[in-house]
């Protein structure tokens, strides 16, 4: 994406944000409320929601450290909220914006898939127990209330980072693919997406292995987890693996011309921001210190991870190139 002085001027609805924007707005910002209002309750240190003997209160200091970030993180969608509807936002650099709304629709994006899958699930096997090698985690309440929240967050901000990006930069995704010139993504991104697609083979293959039953590689505490829950979320990485190497690639090359821009880029951009994002956070939560080896992550658990996250990173990577060409030549 080129800088905003290089842009066309913002629409009226962008600069003045009509009462459904500023609806969206507050819908976002009040949904944000429960889960900050639980962790610093937290850090604070109070246990609601936390039952005796859970395994957060092994380590409180680790608690409130990751806590207190989290408080930060989702302080976040408070500013992109604020961002997308109000005329200072316009001024802000593209990859200012890109980043966080990319990295906020990569974490929140898996929740509103795979959190209600569970909920559908759990009709046919009946409620599902949220525990840790046989120790108890949350209370089942604290899942519904803060993926809830999550879920109203994901809704409110994609609607309105898509109105504000038609505004901005609705040129970008005008058209199909067969209406871009030949090579358009250069031969550096068709390079670096075939890489990310042999590389997604890496994590793509115990995933397969732990949905269909294995526990190979598997920590004990995870093998005692291993919930209707948990073959839910293993297909569901699966599928933003699947969605996010085959988007981009046949964005970058060209390929299926019929299909409109806009649908492959925003399936490439959500499926990538899973595949990258979840894959970043699960590989920092299996390098923190934990004294109990039941609970340890495996070096496979740890590879898994990391290559989810290197291959959505590139992925990723493809992505810019194409919007900061198609911006340009716009």
């Amino acid at each position: 994406m080129t800088p905003t002085a290089h842009l066309p001027a913002a629409a009226p609805a962008a600069t003045r944000p009509n009462a459904t924007r500023r609806i969206l707005r507050t819908l976002a910002e009040v949904a944000c409320l429960p889960y900050i209002a639980l962790k610093i309750a937290w850090v604070a240190g109070s246990e609601i929601g936390i039952p005796a003997g859970s395994v957060l209160l092994d380590h409180r200091t680790l608690l409130i450290v990751v806590n207190s970030v989290s408080v930060i993180a989702d302080a976040l969608v408070v500013v992109l909220a604020l961002l997308l509807t109000q005329p200072w936002g316009l001024r802000v650099r593209a990859w200012l914006l890109a980043v966080p709304v990319w990295a906020a629709t990569g974490l929140l994006a898996p929740i509103m898939i795979g959190f209600p899958a569970q909920m559908a699930t759990s009709l046919f096997t009946g409620p599902q127990r949220h525990e840790s090698g046989g120790r108890p985690f949350l209370d089942e309440w604290v899942f519904g209330v803060v993926y809830g929240g999550f879920i109203v967050q994901g809704i409110t901000l994609g609607t309105l980072f898509f109105l504000y990006t038609r505004d901005r930069w609705g040129h970008v995704w005008r058209g199909t693919l067969g209406d871009l010139p030949a090579r358009f993504s250069g031969t550096g991104a068709r390079i670096t997406a075939v890489v990310a697609a042999l590389l997604a083979i890496v994590p793509a293959v115990p995933h397969v292995m732990w949905a269909l039953g294995s526990t190979s590689g598997l920590a004990a505490a995870r093998v005692l987890e291993r919930t209707s829950d948990f073959y839910v979320l293993e297909w569901m990485r699966l599928f933003f693996a699947a969605v996010a190497v085959v988007s981009v690639l046949l964005l970058v090359f060209q390929r299926a011309r019929s299909l409109p821009v806009r649908t492959v880029l925003g399936i490439g951009w959500v499926g990538s921001g899973g595949l990258g994002c979840w894959g970043a956070y699960m590989t920092l939560v299996s390098l923190m210190p934990e004294t109990d080896p039941v609970e340890a992550h495996t070096g496979l658990m740890q590879l898994t991870y990391a290559g989810e996250m290197i291959t959505g990173f590139l992925l990723a990577g493809c992505l810019a190139v194409f919007l900061r060409r198609r911006s340009a030549s716009a």
